[in-house]
């Protein structure tokens, strides 16, 4: 019998029924017996210090179990340590745990916890908890603190160095026949994941067991254990179900401990869910920047030279910025970069991974930067691009490991039909009504980030016919669930049909975190090495069983189809994976796998590449932009699943369009502290938003990056679709929009 190739396949997701019934628990859904509630008091104020905290009302309100504060919760065992989650280390989220002393950093910062029997009254005994502060001096914004800047040594929690140079940029710029600077600013952002972080947290005895929405259980695990001082052996972290995250759930913040705390002190379980406000101020987010931009290039577009330097507010206690100068350094071929990151010491707490960190907002810098020059060189925007094509890593020289940007730009062109636009930038030159239509594009750039430590699966087959592959993963919305029980199967030669997958548990093997696309490669070369070892374990027995039909045989004569093995070119001659374990009193089999990431320094550039257009329409004097369709195209290395594969990347587009025109957190200056920290004010796309959205994947052969040359799509649908929109805003009105979102009030602005 014969069975198509199970990766590949377009499946609908295996947690898709537990979701839409209700039958899924999240994290603040977990009731053990006795659990009671935690609810965070936040400091109003953005600097100083508290001078007293009266808990008498609270204390007496009904239900009330504890308050807790600097003056009575214990002390950390050890200094919290900014290390990014990749590095499959503990992972906090910043250099600093509150309620620690009487020190106020940031406005939202934990100052108090109130545990109470239930929900209702744990929230209206907060409200009783008074808190008085001495305020100090504060900046909360660039303009606040740029006089105060300074260049940074290293960023992105020391992964990324503070300045990049390759080549000589004041020789480039000399030889440059034209030469453009632009500035570009970004507000902030925030996640808004459906499910704001929470925690339930259960002790028995010295165990502690934690039900975290989390992207890396591990990481949970390791980083809680070294806060409380215990062994990480004995803190289980189960993490089921998780409502979204786009980096706001990667590190691990203060809410995990603190729920743990909690527990202790009442001797009770405590499930600490954050509010939707407290989601703004204790998860991190997408600090507000400001790009400055230099082009240099010749007359025919080729590029001599890139100057490129990224200011943005930090914390007191941790050096962090979003890496954006990566698409700008590596997209194109340009022999001489140099890029710098400044950053201002402010109250706030450390932001972030989002969504594409870091490339999001550098591609928008570099993307919006090609389209002017080419307009001011008079040539197409994708014949510019291609003219400066990057064949090899221009960062290292290194050969691509896969790339396919050429193919993505042919084929978006194709399917938008970008050949047939009119090319002309000018206001009212396609007109439908009142509004004015443009067409815009963009490339995309994604780094295929490398894990640092081994990645294990388990894979077990039953003597019924039916498998299980189990990995310590989170699934936080992405399907990973899914993919990994494809992968499974084809390494096996079942029908996925057969497999289950368990995931999000430490009990289950280690795995990484899902963060920066890495999930699903790294994930899936673990789960594909111990399935290809239980399938080759079961074959080598069947071979040595005198009782087998394939008795004798040489291990290359064997094929696995729908989990019976057969001499290849023999199908009658072989058994099933079950009918050997039955006839031999067993009831299952398994085997552990183990994938070593190459590390760093493969000796190749690694990369996921794309294309986005975008046509949009501007009614200038109401100052309305409509995205009416956009199409991306992308290589993203071998597509495990098309269905699930496809709405990451649909997701990622819409993401950017909610960048382009829509999402945007604001600083009240005089008040340092967040003025929309609600789903009714911090605006995102909603289904009206949408326009119509194509999307397609052409598959590049990588033999470099994982066993399966996966290179994930979780980020790169949102790389470029920003400014293919912005492009496409200027191509209908003539205007350079240079800071997002393009919001209304900027559109209707005098020209």
């Amino acid at each position: 019998m014969s069975i198509p190739p199970q990766i590949g396949r377009d499946l609908p997701r295996a947690d898709a029924h537990a979701k839409v019934t209700g039958a899924a628990r999240y994290s603040a859904e977990h009731r053990p017996t006795g659990a009671v509630h935690a609810v965070l008091v936040c400091s109003r104020v953005p600097s100083g210090r508290i001078t007293g905290i009266d808990a008498s009302r609270a204390l007496v309100s009904e239900g009330v179990l504890a308050v807790l504060s600097h003056l009575n919760l214990p002390r950390v065992a050890a200094q919290p340590r900014l290390i990014p989650s990749l590095a499959g280390t503990t992972a906090h989220g910043q250099s600093f745990f509150p309620m620690q002393d009487e020190r106020i950093h940031y406005a939202g910062q934990p100052v108090a916890m109130v545990v109470a029997d239930t929900l209702e009254r744990a929230e209206h005994a907060a409200e009783l908890v008074e808190v008085d502060y001495a305020e100090e001096p504060w900046t909360t914004t660039l303009d606040q603190g740029r006089d105060r800047a300074y260049e940074a040594e290293r960023i992105f929690g020391g992964f990324v160095p503070g300045r990049m140079d390759r080549g000589d940029v004041e020789a480039g710029l000399a030889e440059a026949e034209t030469v453009l600077e632009s500035t570009h600013r970004f507000a902030a952002n925030h996640h808004n994941a459906i499910e704001p972080s929470a925690t339930t947290a259960v002790w028995e005895d010295s165990k502690l067991m934690l039900y975290d929405t989390t992207q890396g259980p591990t990481a949970t695990r390791l980083t809680v254990a070294e806060l409380l001082g215990v062994p990480p052996s004995n803190v289980r972290v189960v993490s089921e179900f998780v409502g979204g995250s786009f980096g706001g759930k990667a590190m691990i913040w203060a809410h995990p401990t603190l729920a743990a705390m909690a527990a202790q002190h009442v001797r009770a379980p405590v499930t600490l869910a954050l509010t939707r406000a407290q989601t703004f101020s204790n998860t991190g987010h997408r600090e507000e920047q400001e790009h400055t931009l230099t082009l240099g290039a010749r007359s025919d577009g080729t590029l001599t030279a890139i100057r490129y330097r990224k200011l943005s507010p930090t914390s007191h206690f941790d050096d962090w910025a979003e890496p954006s100068l990566g698409p700008a350094a590596q997209l194109y071929a340009c022999p001489n970069f140099e890029g710098v990151y400044d950053l201002v010491r402010a109250n706030t707490m450390t932001p972030t991974f989002m969504r594409a960190p870091g490339e999001g907002t550098g591609a928008f810098v570099i993307e919006t930067a090609m389209d002017e020059l080419a307009h001011e060189l008079g040539l197409d925007p994708l014949e510019l691009r291609l003219r400066n094509h990057a064949d090899t890593d221009p960062e290292t020289g290194n050969p691509w490991s896969s790339k396919g940007l050429r193919e993505c730009y042919a084929r978006g062109a194709e399917l938008f039909g970008w050949h047939s636009r009119d090319p002309r930038p000018v206001q009212g030159a396609r007109r439908e009504g009142d509004w004015l239509l443009g067409t815009g594009m963009a490339g995309a750039f994604y780094p295929v980030y490398s894990v640092m430590n081994p990645q294990r699966a388990r894979a077990r087959v039953y003597a019924d016919g039916r498998a299980v592959v189990e990995t310590g993963c989170s699934d936080i919305g992405t399907g990973a669930a899914t993919v990994m029980g494809q992968v499974a199967a084809e390494a096996l030669g079942m029908e996925s049909e057969v497999v289950t997958v368990h995931y999000g548990d430490t009990e289950l093997p280690n795995t990484v975190a899902a963060v920066g696309s890495a999930g699903a490669g790294a994930v899936s070369a673990a789960v594909h090495t111990a399935a290809r070892e239980l399938r080759d374990q079961l074959v080598a027995q069947a071979l040595a069983d005198r009782g087998s039909p394939l008795y004798g045989a040489h291990p290359g004569e064997i094929e696995v189809r729908s989990g019976r093995m057969s001499l290849r070119g023999s199908p009658d001659t072989g058994e099933s994976y079950g009918e050997m374990l039955v006839r031999n009193m067993t009831f299952d089999a398994e085997a552990v796998g183990s994938w070593q990431p190459p590390g760093r320094d493969s000796g190749y550039g690694t990369a996921t590449f794309g294309a986005q257009f975008a046509e949009v329409a501007v009614d200038p004097d109401l100052g309305l932009v409509r995205v009416r369709r956009m199409t991306g195209v992308f290589a993203p290395g071998r597509v495990l699943n098309r269905r699930t594969a496809h709405s990451q990347l649909m997701g990622g587009m819409l993401w950017g369009l909610g960048q382009a025109l829509l999402e945007a957190t604001h600083m009240e200056p005089n008040q340092g502290r967040w003025a929309n920290p609600s789903l009714g004010e911090y605006l995102v796309p909603v289904n009206a938003d949408a326009p119509d959205v194509q999307v397609e994947m052409l598959e590049v052969e990588d033999r470099v990056v994982n066993p399966l040359g996966v290179k994930g799509v979780g980020e790169i649908g949102q790389v470029g679709a920003a400014a293919a929109i912005a492009n496409a805003v200027f191509h209908a009105t003539g205007r350079r929009f240079r800071d997002l979102p393009i919001t209304i009030e900027s559109v209707m602005a005098p020209a």
